[in-house]
C-alpha cells in the first residue's frame, strides 16, 4: 500500500481519555511506532490512504477492489470490516459528483444569503455521501441540524433546500421549517433540539421491526459529539439493545461541539465504545470509501438480526458551528488551513480517481463546472420564489392532513382561523379519524 503524500491526522485516546488532533508524518510507520511507544490508540484519518488491488477493468461498470488502510477502523465488541472494498468506476465518479455538488450547495448558503441559524457540513461530505452510497432508498436517516446534504441525497432538491433556507414557498418545508427542519419520505430531518432525534431514530427502527422490514432495512440515527452526553441518547441505546432494533447510531465526531473540543466536554471520547453492550466501530470519516465500507458492514450487521450498532465517524468541519460562529476562537487558523489543504475528503477521492486512472482530470473538471452551474441556477430560482402568504399558508402543515381542529387562534385572541369540514375530522361530516375503520 502506498504512503499518502498528504499530511495525516491521527486521533488518539488515553486510558483517561482525551482526543488529540495532530499532524503525522507522511509515512505510516513512524506514526504507528509513536502510538505504540506512548500507549495510545490511533485511527488513521487521511483522506486518500487507499490503494488499487490488481488492475483496473476497462468497463466503467465492472467491479474491482481497493485496499483500505489497516488503521481506518477501531472496533468494540465486533470484528473489523473487510479492508477490501468493492466498487466500480461509475460509482467512484458518482461519489465525487455528489461530494462536489453538496459542497457547492453549502458554499452558496454561506454567502450571506441566510439570516438566523444555519449549520453547514463543509468538510464532512464524506460522511453523507459515503452513507448514501451504501444504503437502500427505503432505509431511514434522522439527524441533527447539519442536514442539508442528506435532504438532497435522500430525495430532495438543491432548489428545495436553498428556498427553505431563504424562507420561500418552494422550500422543502414550504418556507416554514428553515435550516433544521427539512424532510423527505425516508429522511426525518433536521432536528433542532440537541440529541432529541436519537430516541426518534430508535422509534423509527422499532416501526421497521414491527412491520417486518428489519431484514431488509435499517434506521441511521445520527448525532454529533456535542450531543453524545445527552441522557436521551443512552436511553435510546438501552431500548434499542433491549429489543435488538435495526438501529445504527452514528456519531459524527467533528472534534468540536459548538465551541468546545471533545476532550473538554466528554470524560470518555471513545464514542464508539459508549453503547455499553452495543458493539461499536470507529471509522475514518474523511475517506468516503471507508465510510461506505463501514455503513455496508452496519447494514449487514442489522440485517443478520444482531441488533443495534454504534458508528463513530471521525471527521472535521471547516466552518464555525453556525452562522454566528467564526470558528477560530477555540482553534487556530493554521489547524483549519492544514485540514483544508492536506486532508480534504473531496481532494482525497479526486487524487485516487486520477492515480488509479478511473477518469481523466478533464472529466472531473467538467463535473466541477456542472455542479457550480447547477447550484447557481437553483439559487436564482429559489430567490424568485415568494415568501409564504400570511393569509393562506400560515395555518397549513401544522397537523397531519385531515386531523386539524375545527378552529385555531392566531397571534391575537380576535384572530381565529376556521378549518373547512374536509380539513378536520372533528366535524360530523369530516374525514375519518386517523387510523379509524369507520366514523361514529
Amino acid at each position: 500500500m502506498r504512503a499518502s503524500t498528504s499530511a495525516l491526522r491521527t486521533v488518539t485516546s488515553r486510558a483517561s481519555p482525551s482526543l488529540v488532533v495532530r499532524a503525522a508524518r507522511p509515512s505510516f510507520a513512524p506514526a504507528a511506532r509513536a502510538s505504540a511507544v506512548s500507549g495510545l490508540r490511533s485511527l488513521q484519518t487521511s483522506a486518500d490512504a487507499t490503494s488499487l488491488i490488481g488492475t483496473l477493468p476497462e468497463s466503467s461498470s465492472e467491479p474491482f477492489k481497493i485496499a483500505l488502510h489497516s488503521e481506518y477502523f477501531q472496533t468494540h465488541r465486533c470484528d473489523t470490516p473487510s479492508l477490501e472494498y468493492e466498487t466500480t468506476k461509475d460509482s467512484l465518479v458518482e461519489m465525487y459528483k455528489n461530494m462536489v455538488t453538496m459542497r457547492r450547495m453549502e458554499m452558496a448558503a454561506d454567502q450571506k444569503l441566510i439570516r438566523g441559524f444555519c449549520h453547514l457540513a463543509i468538510g464532512q461530505e464524506a460522511v453523507s455521501v459515503g452513507m448514501h452510497t451504501s444504503i437502500k432508498p427505503d432505509d431511514k436517516i434522522i439527524t441533527a441540524y447539519r442536514c442539508h446534504p442528506f435532504a438532497v441525497l435522500r430525495g430532495g432538491t438543491i432548489k428545495g433546500v436553498i428556498a427553505e433556507l431563504l424562507g420561500r414557498v418552494d422550500g422543502m418545508s414550504h418556507g416554514k421549517g428553515g435550516s433544521m427542519h427539512i424532510f423527505t419520505p425516508t429522511f426525518f430531518g433536521g432536528n433542532g433540539i440537541v440529541g432529541a432525534q436519537v430516541p426518534l431514530g430508535a422509534g423509527i427502527a422499532f416501526a421497521q421491526q414491527y412491520l417486518g422490514e428489519d431484514k431488509d432495512h435499517a434506521t441511521f440515527a445520527m448525532y454529533g459529539d456535542g450531543a453524545s452526553n445527552q441522557g436521551q441518547v443512552f436511553e435510546a441505546y438501552n431500548m434499542a439493545k433491549l429489543w435488538n432494533l435495526p438501529c445504527v447510531f452514528v456519531c459524527e465526531n467533528n472534534l468540536y461541539g459548538m465551541g468546545t473540543s471533545a476532550a473538554r466536554s466528554s470524560s470518555n471520547t471513545k464514542y464508539f465504545m459508549r453503547g455499553d453492550l452495543i458493539p461499536g466501530l470507529q471509522v475514518n470519516g474523511m475517506d468516503v470509501l471507508a465510510v461506505a465500507q463501514a455503513v455496508k458492514y452496519a447494514k449487514e450487521w442489522t440485517q443478520s438480526g444482531k441488533g443495534p450498532l454504534v458508528l463513530e465517524m471521525v471527521t472535521y468541519r471547516y466552518g464555525g458551528h453556525s452562522m454566528s460562529d467564526p470558528g477560530t476562537t477555540y482553534r487556530t487558523r493554521e489547524e483549519i488551513q492544514h485540514m483544508r489543504s492536506s486532508n480534504d475528503p473531496i481532494t482525497g477521492l479526486k487524487n485516487n480517481i486520477l492515480e488509479w486512472g478511473v477518469a481523466e482530470e478533464s472529466v472531473l473538471k467538467a463535473i466541477d463546472k456542472e455542479a457550480r452551474r447547477e447550484v447557481e441556477v437553483a439559487v436564482e430560482e429559489a430567490k424568485k420564489s415568494p415568501e409564504p402568504s400570511q393569509e393562506t399558508d400560515m395555518y397549513t402543515d401544522i397537523y397531519y392532513k385531515g386531523t386539524n381542529p375545527m378552529y385555531m387562534r392566531g397571534r391575537e385572541r380576535e384572530e381565529v382561523h376556521h378549518f373547512k369540514p374536509s380539513e378536520s375530522d372533528l366535524y360530523p361530516d369530516g374525514p375519518k379519524q386517523f387510523g379509524a375503520v369507520s366514523k361514529q
